[in-house]
């Protein structure tokens, strides 16, 4: 055998083995990254927020940090917010590499960071994590704002980060918080916390809104029926994968633009594998702009597959 080709086959080997090596090693190192406990502090720099938060603890799923002003011995948003992200990733699937939630709490004083907003983990400015930044006056028990402000704020993480993708294109006919209205419900339902869940079945009994209609109750009439009925949790879920898998998207995986109310009609029916223009009808109502909207997105969306015929009611 020629001696260049005999220490060729002997290289080549060890130099894929290399390659292995260093790819695993690669991986271990970004496994490392996402699942180590985080620094200790953690300045803030978004917004009007400049505060030097202190880590009070992380574990699997969060990453929990408190402002100055929190009292120390407030320890349930450990063990309840660990239980609403495990919950949300079991559901919805996973949000980045991060398996973590990274919990922000302020105790509010005055109008100093009062009420929240999320950061899913492709934005820059929350330092590419999933965050929920959260202030009240008191966090004394998991109970009404206490844990509803939080769990809406991982509402929004999933409805604008679910399968990868970027944006909301549903905000447009929702706003800002009826999605989270049957979200909440479902993730209290989910961590034993029923009581509180129906508390949120309760208060949603005479919840009105002025869109799309006066006296809509988005709820009661839409939610809750098609929750209800069609796989709870599940086809939560499937309405944004079918999304992600349908809706129109950049090559950076954001959406190219928002729903119409026919659109938004068509995706719930793929979801809940019924057609549910009855259940519109009677939620919205249905104006001869929606009735179009609705067979136009049928054309432009024929993969959505759904029974077609007979009542959904």
């Amino acid at each position: 055998m020629n001696n260049t080709k005999a220490i060729i086959y002997v290289l080549v080997p060890i130099f894929l083995l290399g390659l292995v090596s260093k790819s695993k090693a690669k991986a271990k190192d970004q496994s490392d990254k996402t699942t180590s406990t985080p620094d200790s502090l953690w300045k803030e720099h978004w917004f009007e927020h400049q505060e030097e938060l202190k880590l009070i603890k992380s574990n699997a799923h969060v990453a929990v940090f408190y402002d100055k002003n929190m009292p120390l011995n407030i320890k349930w948003p450990i063990a309840v917010m660990a239980d609403c992200w495990a919950y949300v990733k079991r559901n919805y699937g996973d949000f980045g590499l991060d398996p973590k939630l990274y919990v922000i709490l302020h105790c509010a004083m005055g109008k100093d960071y009062g009420g929240g907003h999320p950061s899913p983990f492709f934005d820059a400015s929350h330092d590419y994590r999933n965050v929920i930044d959260c202030g009240l006056a008191q966090w004394n028990n998991p109970t009404g704002e206490q844990i509803g402000m939080p769990i809406h704020e991982m509402g929004h993480i999933v409805t604008s980060a679910s399968y990868s993708t970027k944006g909301s294109p549903s905000d447009v006919l929702w706003g800002d918080s009826k999605f989270m209205e049957i979200f909440n419900y479902d993730v209290l339902k989910n961590i034993g916390m029923a009581n509180e869940a129906h508390q949120v079945f309760t208060q949603m009994q005479t919840q009105y809104d002025d869109f799309p209609r006066s006296g809509t109750q988005w709820f009661k009439n839409w939610f809750f029926p098609i929750y209800s009925k069609y796989g709870e949790g599940k086809v939560l879920n499937r309405y944004f994968e079918l999304l992600a898998l349908n809706f129109p998207k950049n090559k950076s995986g954001r959406y190219k633009r928002d729903l119409n109310f026919g659109e938004f009609i068509h995706f719930w029916s793929g979801a809940s594998g019924v057609n549910l223009q009855d259940v519109a009808e009677k939620a919205f109502g249905w104006p001869i702009e929606y009735d179009l909207q609705f067979k136009q997105a049928q054309k432009d969306f024929p993969k959505l597959n759904y029974e077609t015929k007979g009542s959904s009611r």
